[in-house]
């Protein structure tokens, strides 16, 4: 897991992972955790057993805790974006029309964006028809495969991201 390094109000430094961010205010000091909802707060506190160190170790634990319990976030985008200019499904673009060589007819299909954690993400196409064979029949079952094509790679992104931070959570 990532981490960086916080100085404190005091002039000490932390290394501190991400998820966690520092409070300090005049009236405040302490270690919030942002990892779901709702966010944690772990106060320095007074006294012996307390202060900015024993109230990270807290909140990391806690952090650990969230982490093994919910999915990662992805950031992968879930709303059309008020640009699109069709109504079809985010990763998904078309129908394109294309003409390849040796045909004598245009074809159509949909452009499908498959997102891999780690990896570059894949585009593929989803063939609807053929200027001959065309049909709202046909648009709709290539467009139900598309979704679920995307579906099923948004689903597979999500288990992928959530591994990948448990692991790096168990180095903390």
């Amino acid at each position: 897991m990532n981490t960086r390094t916080v100085t404190i109000h005091t002039g000490v430094r932390i290394r501190v992972p991400e998820h966690i961010q520092r409070i300090d205010t005049h009236s405040t000091h302490g270690w919030q955790m942002r990892y779901g909802q709702p966010t944690l707060f772990f106060s320095d506190g007074q006294g012996a057993g307390n202060g900015p160190r024993q109230a990270l170790k807290r909140a990391v634990e806690a952090l650990r805790q969230r982490i093994a319990e919910l999915p990662a976030p992805t950031g992968l985008q879930k709303e059309i974006s008020p640009n699109k200019q069709n109504d079809l499904p985010v990763g998904i673009s078309g129908p394109i029309l294309r003409h390849r060589p040796g045909r004598s007819v245009p074809e159509c299909h949909f452009s499908v964006n498959l997102p891999r954690f780690g990896a570059k993400p894949l585009r593929r196409s989803v063939y609807i028809a053929n200027q001959n064979t065309y049909s709202p029949e046909r648009y709709q079952a290539a467009l139900d495969s598309a979704i679920q094509m995307r579906r099923e790679a948004e689903a597979q992104y999500q288990l992928d991201a959530t591994e990948a931070k448990r692991r790096s959570a168990a180095k903390l």
